[in-house]
């Protein structure tokens, strides 16, 4: 998950601005979206993430919903397309990742996507979803702690879906999900493609 310049979950990535535009499509529409370098996966959807939008169910229509770790953007741009009368957080502390779905969202012109750094969220706050390709490489104690904060704020009987890379210890962080959650949450492995897997944690209702 390196990018090709920096390290995409530096607050600001040190490498110069370049900004560049690439075709990708984003819930069956083609798009043409604003990348930098600095930020994760600048040239491409990534594979996690298209695994992810290719094998999670609709997203609710309505409330708030979540992006953790957004990137430039596909996750968050792909919900808010999704579900026009829903709200989408896009989260990341990379600021010229927040700059990026800010554009690309504009140039879609979505108006439903706040892109924000993770303590400009509304305290209190409940999400009908969360969908994330969490930054694994941020550590272990990082990734559990990001984890931690965002999941709990599901609202009962909503789900979280994660996609992990099998060679990044998806399987170890299922089981992690599982000890640290319970009993308020279920997790589940939703699907398995191209050495990913898709997790599922519902929050029981």
């Amino acid at each position: 998950m390196a990018t090709d310049s920096g390290h995409y979950f530096s607050a600001r990535p040190a490498t110069e601005l370049r900004l560049k535009e690439i075709s990708v499509n984003l819930a069956g529409r083609d798009i043409v979206a604003t990348t930098a370098g600095g930020v994760f996966s600048p040239n491409q959807v990534d594979a996690g993430t298209q695994v992810l939008l290719a094998k999670t169910p609709p997203p609710p229509s309505g409330g708030d919903l979540l992006d953790v770790g957004c990137g430039w953007g596909p996750i968050s741009l792909a919900l808010a397309l999704l579900s026009p009368d829903a709200t989408v957080w896009a989260v990341d502390v990379n600021e010229r990742a927040l700059d990026l779905v800010r554009t690309n969202a504009a140039h879609l012109g979505l108006g439903n996507v706040n892109a924000v750094l993770p303590d400009d969220v509304p305290e209190g706050m409940r999400f009908a979803t969360i969908w994330s390709n969490p930054p694994i490489r941020v550590g272990k104690d990082e990734l559990h702690g990001l984890l931690l904060r965002w999941l709990p704020r599901l609202e009962p009987g909503s789900d979280a879906w994660l996609v992990v890379q099998r060679n990044l210890g998806s399987d170890s962080l299922h089981r992690w999900l599982e000890s640290s959650l319970a009993p308020e949450f279920e997790v589940t492995r939703q699907a398995t493609d191209k050495g990913y897997r898709v997790l599922r944690a519902r929050l029981q209702g």
